[in-house]
This record gives structure tokens, C-alpha cells and sequence, in this order.
């Protein structure tokens, strides 16, 4: 099942890296995904939304997917404008699809974000995925390798990683024999 983790935060000094890096770690120990990353800041979006060879290359990258997950932090009780803008990029490339949340954070832990973003999957016809990984305060949650200190976050992934596997299967089987009608 292909799967696309989508690295949300383009800010300088960003702490995205270090939490990608763990949950890219873990899902590819997971024979069930085949896993690619889209980093946003390195993916050139125009926040006009027109069409360039990078957006229709975005597209065919997003439309052969069965499953994401967005790797967010959160910005004044919001999500980033770069994941705002790859999500308005797409259409008919996120529909019937499954979608998970990797959130960090201060004190919510991302978790504004992550329910903001909740309404705008549904909007675009994707399937959100109940559980999801926060970090609060999360530069306190990670040690000097890179690897989580929050138990609740290392119990949440497995449990999140499963769901994403059950949906992405079974979303992927009803697509091929009746394709969405969006």
C-alpha cells in the first residue's frame, strides 16, 4: 500500500525533521506500507493554485497514494498555511482516500490543528482517521537521538499505523471496484 507522509512545516529551524524522522522510522518497519515523504518545504506549491509542471508532477504523486499522513505543528491554534495550500492544490488526487495526523506542539500538542484539519479532509472527501500522535511540548518529548519519551505518543502511532492499514486496504478495494462517485 502506498503510503505519503506529508511534512507540513516550512518554517526556518523547524522541529518537523526530528518528529518525521521517528514516524518515518517506524512505519517502514511496517511490511504493510511502501512510504514516501513529501516535505513541503521542498515541494513548490504556488499559493495562487495555478497549474506548473511541479503541481501536475504533485498530483500524479498524491493520485497513485492509498493512505497519508500529515506530520503538522500548530501556528497560533492553526495549521500551517504550506498544508493548506497542498491540500487546495488537489482534488479529485485525495478523494476516498485515508489520512492520519501526526501533531506537535506546546501545551495542545497540536491538537487544534489537527481538528481544524479534520473538517477540511471531510471536505474534500477523504476518510480522517480517529487516532492520533501529539506531542506536547514536544521539544520535551524527544531525547538527543531523536527517538520519543512520551509513552501515550508510542502506544498512539501503533495504534494509528493499524487503522491507516485497515482503511487504506479497504478503502483502496472499494475504489477499484466502484470508483468514487465525487
Amino acid at each position: 500500500m502506498r503510503l505519503e507522509v506529508i511534512v507540513a512545516s516550512v518554517r526556518p529551524e523547524r522541529f518537523a525533521p526530528v518528529v518525521a524522522a521517528w514516524y518515518l522510522r517506524t512505519v517502514r518497519e511496517r511490511s504493510e506500507f511502501d512510504t514516501g515523504v513529501l516535505d513541503l518545504l521542498d515541494t513548490p506549491l504556488p499559493m495562487d493554485l495555478t497549474e506548473t509542471p511541479a503541481v501536475r508532477a504533485y498530483r500524479e504523486r498524491l493520485a497513485s497514494a492509498d493512505a497519508f499522513v500529515a506530520i503538522t505543528s500548530e501556528y497560533n491554534h492553526g495549521y500551517p498555511a504550506s498544508l493548506k495550500t497542498a491540500l487546495d492544490t488537489a482534488k479529485r488526487e485525495w478523494r476516498g482516500k485515508p489520512i492520519a495526523f501526526v501533531s506537535y506542539g506546546g501545551l495542545s500538542g497540536g491538537l487544534r490543528a489537527v481538528e481544524q484539519l479534520r473538517q477540511v479532509v471531510g471536505e474534500i472527501h477523504m476518510v480522517s482517521v480517529r487516532e492520533t500522535v501529539s506531542f506536547h511540548q514536544a521539544k520535551r518529548r524527544f531525547d538527543a537521538t531523536g527517538t520519543p519519551t512520551d509513552g501515550a505518543a508510542l502506544d498512539a502511532v501503533e495504534r494509528q499505523l493499524r487503522q491507516l492499514a485497515w482503511w487504506g486496504r479497504h478503502l483502496r478495494a472499494a475504489r477499484a471496484a466502484d470508483p468514487y462517485p465525487g
